[in-house]
């Protein structure tokens, strides 16, 4: 059961938002290639048929309706439909705010094969959806995409609460007591977190606290708040937000110690790193 106390996706979504937008629905009878755009992921419901899915380097996946398929980051797939039935299925293109530095993102892994039934109150949430995508209802494309970004949740959920992710920020979130951690860390950033501090948010030792962090996310809970730290920066960086300004909120205090964290986590400083993002935008 979820810590009913602990809102864990909350500080998540708010600060790396996700936008969803609809690009495909209705019947799929031919072999199809699929490549999400750069910086984005995309989601596909099946709801009725059957087919393979090639993935370059892995084996072949057989999927049938009704399922769901979550790419978080670009990559290729082909979609063999059955050959006599075919598929109908609704497409969404996801874009993660920060795209592949979002926290999100780079906890998933490459793609997300779920049996709709599986997902726990998901179904009228579902329903709805596919009655839009496949209706002709005014404002259909922004209900749907909209109920795509309730899907996602429900998916994060489910994938949190079901123990289905095996390492990283979201293995930390389903722990029973690194959550409460990782929330405090993700909620209160400026607050100087020690490893003893963060050990009481966790209910543990000191000892067993720093080596199950390690264990589970995969880094320790000093590189862990670093990282989130220099996201949030870079997030507030690319909307223009003043340097100083941005220390103080993400817990440095000042320009020169962010610089310090910022250079050593990214390999340049903020002013570079921003400089380089206007240029790749």
């Amino acid at each position: 059961m979820a810590n009913l106390c602990t809102d864990r996706l909350d500080a998540l979504l708010n600060h790396f938002p996700v936008r969803a937008r609809m690009f495909q629905s209705g019947a799929l009878c031919g072999i199809t290639d699929f490549s999400a755009p750069p910086e984005s992921g995309q989601m596909h419901l099946i709801r009725r048929g059957g087919m393979e899915v090639l993935h370059p380097g892995r084996p072949s996946l057989q999927v049938e309706a009704p399922a769901l398929l979550f790419y978080p980051r670009p990559i290729s797939r082909r979609f063999v439909p059955d050959a006599q039935c075919g598929i109908d299925l609704v497409c969404a293109e996801l874009r993660f705010e920060g795209g592949a530095a979002n926290p999100i993102v780079s906890a998933l892994p490459d793609f997300v094969y779920l049996p709709l039934t599986s997902v726990d109150g998901a179904q009228p949430v579902l329903a709805l959806l596919f009655e839009e995508a496949f209706g002709d209802n005014c404002g259909r494309h922004p209900l749907v995409d909209r109920l795509f970004e309730v899907v996602l949740i429900q998916v994060l959920r489910h994938l949190m609460e079901n123990g289905q992710i095996a390492g990283g920020m979201l293995a930390g979130l389903s722990h029973p007591k690194l959550r409460n951690a990782l929330v405090a860390m993700h909620e209160k950033p400026e607050q100087d977190w020690s490893l003893e501090s963060l050990a009481r948010r966790a209910g543990m030792s000191r000892s067993i606290f720093a080596s199950t962090f390690r264990l589970s996310v995969g880094c320790t809970p000093g590189a862990y708040l670093q990282s989130w730290r220099i996201g949030l920066a870079q997030q507030a960086l690319r909307q223009g937000r003043p340097l100083k300004m941005i220390a103080v909120e993400v817990g440095y205090g000042s320009e020169a110690a962010l610089s310090r964290a910022f250079k050593h986590q990214c390999g340049m400083t903020p002013r570079a790193w921003k400089q380089t993002f206007a240029v790749d935008k």
